[in-house]
């Protein structure tokens, strides 16, 4: 019977029954965006009927999202600009975030949902623009869409549900497993059939199927790699436990994307961050996100400080021997010096380059500067300290 009733609010949702209304411009713009006779002067008099949409997508195409170099005077400019699919998407897309309120609502805190998604959506956005076959604002608006069925189920259902936990969107495969246990659907299915009725492209769609390793799979559609990827990215923010390196390491693997390539990407998004916020009216302050993002690099620096303290107790050394200074009766020691540097090497290389990114990237004057400076200064010792275990220095 339960899952008989899921099944019946699934069709409903694809019918568009229970769905949250969206601004009426935006559904015409769809119509017409779809049109293949219609012109840029047909969907610049319909954004016009609609003013606080004509000033955002104005805005937006000023934004650096599209980092140009001459400015866009007119709507129609700008129509032009954004092309006919994007408009349409982009559109849905603010209408979508004005349809929900902010602030928090028992088990659910808008406003970190918002904010949390905005940084998946850029950086799947610079993600994209360093891989094959994926256009940048397609995972931008992937990313920004994502778990839009989160909201949908949290208004048809958890809202109501006075047992519902607080909901943590960075334990997104625990989330998905409590909705489908208590509910008999996830949002992730909601999401998929809200999607199909609004018309998104089947590549978006898709990947609402497809999350953990199930989008990381050989065989998933590089778009859903990289809406995973960027979702591991932004839960730097709000998850106190991330672990920072695997996140490059992830990258590297899955979408061929060195250390170098991630530190500029995560800097770039700090870069752009208010820009877009302030279009889709998210609260954001990218000082103190970007402060954030250094404690979850010190705690990693100060956890490798840990491993290298804890070597020295197991040896017995006050300052770290090289693999030179061993002697064959010492092969205990050996081991344990190799198993420490390949544990710590790949974490310690991610995070010292992010800090000398961190370093040249912000006003050195600044409290963001001045701890950036710390990091910097911690992560060369331990590469001293890792150099001089190994012997990389002779």
């Amino acid at each position: 019977m339960e899952k008989q009733v899921s099944l019946d609010l699934l069709k409903q949702i694809e019918s568009g029954y229970s769905l949250p209304s969206l601004s009426p411009v935006a559904v015409q713009l769809v119509e017409v965006a779809l049109d293949d006779s219609s012109s840029a002067e047909n969907l610049t008099a319909l954004i016009e009927t609609d003013p606080s949409l004509a000033v955002r997508v104005l805005k937006l195409a000023n934004s650096t999202f599209f980092q140009t170099r001459q400015p866009t005077t007119s709507l129609k400019q700008a129509v032009v600009k954004l092309g006919y699919q994007r408009l349409r998407i982009m559109a849905l897309s603010l209408s979508l975030r004005d349809t929900f309120p902010m602030g928090k609502i028992g088990a659910l805190d808008y406003e970190q949902f918002w904010h949390t998604t905005l940084y998946r959506a850029l950086i799947a956005k610079s993600l994209a623009a360093h891989v094959r076959n994926c256009y940048p604002e397609e995972a931008f608006i992937a990313g920004l869409i994502m778990e839009i069925g989160l909201l949908i189920l949290f208004d048809l259902r958890i809202r109501q549900d006075a047992e519902a936990p607080p909901i943590r969107l960075e334990l997104l495969e625990d989330l998905i497993s409590w909705e489908k246990k208590r509910y008999g659907v996830d949002h992730r299915q909601v999401g998929e059939a809200a999607l199909k009725y609004w018309r998104f492209p089947d590549t978006i769609v898709r990947c609402q199927s497809l999350y953990g390793q199930a989008a990381l799979s050989q065989d998933a559609p590089v778009l859903a790699k990289i809406s995973e990827l960027s979702r591991e990215f932004s839960c730097l923010l709000s998850q106190e436990n991330a672990a920072f390196h695997t996140l490059f390491q992830d990258a590297e693997q899955f979408l061929g994307l060195d250390r170098e390539i991630i530190n500029n990407i995560l800097m770039a998004t700090f870069d752009e961050v208010q820009d877009i916020a302030d279009n889709l009216s998210v609260e954001v302050n990218k000082e103190r996100d970007l402060m954030e993002i250094m404690e979850k690099a010190n705690s990693a620096l100060s956890q490798i400080s840990d491993k290298i303290s804890a070597h020295q107790e197991i040896t017995g050394t006050v300052s770290l021997p090289s693999f030179d200074s061993l002697d064959d009766r010492q092969s205990i020691v050996e081991h344990t010096l190799q198993a420490v540097a390949h544990e710590i090497r790949n974490p310690l290389l991610a995070l010292s380059g992010f800090a000398r990114k961190l370093a040249s990237s912000v006003d050195p004057d600044s409290k963001g500067g001045e701890y950036a400076k710390i990091i910097l200064e911690e992560a060369s010792r331990l590469e001293k300290a890792l150099s001089e275990m190994t012997s990389e220095n002779r």
